[in-house]
């Protein structure tokens, strides 16, 4: 009795243990709302550093309170410096109330930094241990730019442009008072690398800014539908072939009040990109690149007359040029910069001196330089982030300036994110691959570890979670394409699994990287979900896609869809000759181009796909921006094939299985014009595909409805896949 009674409590105990080990199911709950605060590799927040030093910041909870430490880059070690409570004392001793969450700092220099409360900012004392007020606003304002030195905020308000100083002092840099003229914001649609519209000199004695006059484009009647009755906003976009707005860009010299415009002249409907400073602030660069897009101009300009002194160089392309950077001079040097080009095929830098003459070209060969981060503090070396290893991972190096000798910094294969100190000794580096969520490390300049700060547990070990690989496709005719697979959990290659293809495929992306999930996208963790559901997720990156050389990405250029689907269709090939993939049961989804590539291929090859999903998708280019379009397809006028060929309405009739197209009713990225114009085009052809829009939403949906819109998704796909 004993004796059955213990065996009895100890197949209770082993059957407890089995329990306890059993994986939780990932949620579309989990996926929407925990992805980034809970379910993301852990890291140190606001790590960056310290402005003019070689030591280090980051905010890292310590007893549940949210504690800033200063680290040295020598040693590595750190300590805290103050918490959120330190912080909201020094708050209530000059009467403002208490922060609810730690702030958002930056650092002016070794123990000052500055933060935003609400309209005010803020300038804190590391070794007073104190705050001050340092200025306020008093109405509106919008796109702030703090000056790093004299702490003036550039904001605009309507319109128009005003610098804020110290104390709440306002002054209006532009006074336009037509509506169509809009002054410090982006232009020309934030292509060419432009993500704002005001630029400070490095002394601050100077404002650069944009001015794009809108009255020649057409207004799109966009439609607000929340109130009673619905109102129109008419707004500016100016599709393929129409007209564009002007730029023009003005320079405020702060201690006169004075603006001098820039003498760009013609053709007005030029595009003005990468203003860039001298380091003694006498000149200004601008890179003007035509309506074509296919030459640019490197031109510089007298800061006091607005006077254009000398084109420095051209760049000329069959194609297209598209500069996303302006000059970055060595070290402060204005007599010496250095230049990214594709001229060889391939992006790489290239050394000039400030008139023009091209002294050598620094980096070579069939990889790209991804991003430069700046120089050491003598000039001696450039640090830039390449793909130079394999086109799916991200390393550092170090380049001499006068020789072009390259050294690795980073270790490990995968993706290494990274940011240089002031005086390029030391390296923060934040890397990841597809079995390391996240590891925080401290380099030399030399390569040498100083110190692992942070080194992420998986956030995703107590879920039931499927593999993920990277594969080489090779096309015929020797182009090789890389392609992502994440399989279900307890894969059996013995079974039979439906296919779901997550598609984008267009310019300036890269889907397929060796970083965790093996995606760079914040889709990453729902194509995990879609594996834990039973299928196998697959994900390729066609040629048009980037970091793999100019003729790679300029394959595709004036027929959009067509060399894409081509290559997609060639890797799926592959993918089905698989024999645990169930060929009947093939999905297709993706959003914005990838929209159009799903939609693309579910019509262009029929009966491939079973069903797709067709996100925000572009249906006729035609009808998307100009900038954008031009580039990669010239204009309707001139290319007439092209267009007609891309359209997805010319493929309607091939509707047969189930399509569903999806976008939010207020997108100002694709118009919801495509997909009521494919809705419109399917009644007349008798096809029945689904649709479903999201009110109010732009080209992304967002927040709590976000998690609606992958319940949606993914019901699709189980009812009909």
């Amino acid at each position: 009795m004993i004796r059955q009674t213990a065996y009895l409590v100890w197949l209770l105990l082993m059957c407890m243990g089995v329990l306890f080990a059993q994986k939780k199911e990932l949620s579309l709950n989990d996926v929407a709302l925990k992805w980034y605060s809970e379910l993301a590799p852990q890291r140190l927040h606001q790590l960056q550093w310290i402005a003019n030093t070689d030591n280090f910041a980051y905010v890292e909870e310590v007893d549940s309170i949210r504690t800033l430490f200063i680290g040295a880059g020598k040693s590595g070690q750190s300590r805290p410096v103050f918490d959120l409570n330190d912080l909201n004392q020094w708050m209530e001793s000059i009467g403002m109330e208490a922060l609810k969450k730690f702030p958002s700092i930056r650092w002016k220099e070794d123990g000052l930094f500055r933060f935003w409360k609400g309209d005010t900012l803020l300038l804190g004392n590391v070794k007073e241990k104190s705050v001050e007020i340092f200025t306020y606003f008093r109405g509106k304002n919008a796109h702030r730019d703090i000056a790093n030195k004299s702490l003036a905020v550039a904001f605009t308000r309507e319109n128009n442009l005003y610098i804020l100083f110290k104390d709440g002092k306002e002054v209006a840099v532009t006074q336009d008072s037509l509506p169509t003229l809009v002054n410090g914001q982006s232009v020309h649609r934030n292509e060419f690398g432009i993500y704002k519209g005001t630029f400070w000199s490095p002394g601050n004695n100077y404002l650069a800014f944009y001015r794009k006059d809108e009255s020649m484009v057409t207004d799109y009647p966009y439609v607000d539908y929340t109130t009673r009755p619905a109102q129109a906003k008419p707004g500016k976009y100016p599709m393929a072939g129409m007209n564009n707005h002007v730029a023009s860009v003005g320079v405020y010299h702060v201690q006169t009040g004075k603006t001098v415009w820039l003498q760009t002249g013609e053709p007005k409907d030029q595009y003005l990109t990468n203003v860039t400073w001298s380091p003694n602030e006498k000149h200004i660069y601008v890179a003007h690149v035509n309506r074509d897009q296919n030459h640019m101009r490197l031109v510089r300009y007298d800061v006091t007359t607005g006077t254009a002194q000398k084109t420095l160089f051209e760049e000329k392309d069959e194609k297209y040029v598209e500069p996303q950077t302006g000059p970055y001079f060595v070290n402060d040097d204005p007599n010496r910069f250095l230049w990214l080009s594709r001229r060889d095929g391939w992006n790489h830098l290239y050394v000039y001196n400030s008139e023009g003459k091209l002294l050598r070209q620094l980096t070579r060969g069939e990889w790209e330089v991804v991003r430069v981060h700046g120089f050491d503090s003598k000039g001696k070396y450039v640090f830039i982030t390449a793909a130079k290893e394999h086109p799916t991972r991200r390393d550092l190096y170090r380049v001499e300036v006068r020789t072009g000798k390259m050294k690795r910094i980073t270790r490990g294969e995968g993706t290494h994110r990274v940011s240089v100190s002031h005086s390029g000794k030391y390296i923060l580096d934040i890397f990841s691959n597809l079995r390391t969520p996240a590891v925080t490390s401290l380099y030399s300049h030399h390569g040498k570890s100083i110190r692992i700060l942070k080194e992420s547990p998986n956030p995703l070990e107590e879920y039931r979670m499927g593999s993920v690989e990277i594969l080489p496709i090779e096309l015929t005719g020797g182009t090789t394409l890389y392609s992502r697979v994440i399989y279900p959990p307890d894969f059996d290659a013995g079974k039979k699994y439906p296919l779901i293809v997550y598609v984008y495929g267009g310019p300036h992306s890269q889907l397929v990287r060796d970083t965790w999930l093996g995606s760079a996208s914040s889709w990453g963790l729902w194509l995990h979900y879609l594996a834990t559901q039973g299928y196998v997720v697959f994900t390729v990156d066609n040629r048009g896609t980037s970091y793999r050389g100019k003729a790679f990405e300029q394959a595709t250029f004036r027929r959009l869809g067509t060399v894409e689907i081509a290559d997609q269709l060639a890797a799926l090939q592959v993918m089905k000759s698989k024999p645990f993939i169930d060929t009947t049961r093939i999905g297709v989804v993706g959003w914005s181009y990838g929209g159009f590539m799903a939609t693309s291929l579910m019509l262009r090859s029929p009966g491939t796909f079973k069903a797709a999903i067709g996100g925000a998708p572009v249906i006729d280019w035609k009808y998307y921006e100009t900038i954008y379009t031009e580039r990669y397809m010239d204009t309707p006028e001139s290319n007439p094939e092209g267009y007609e060929t891309s359209s997805t309405l010319n493929y309607v009739d091939n509707l047969e299985n189930r399509l569903l197209l999806i976008q939010g009713t207020s997108d100002d990225v694709v118009m919801w014009q495509h997909t009521i114009l494919f809705i419109r085009a399917a009644i007349k052809a008798g096809k029945q595909p689904d649709y479903f829009i999201y009110p109010g939403h732009r080209h992304g949906i967002r927040g709590k409805d976000r998690l609606h819109l992958l319940q949606r998704m993914t019901a699709w796909f189980e009812e009909h896949l």
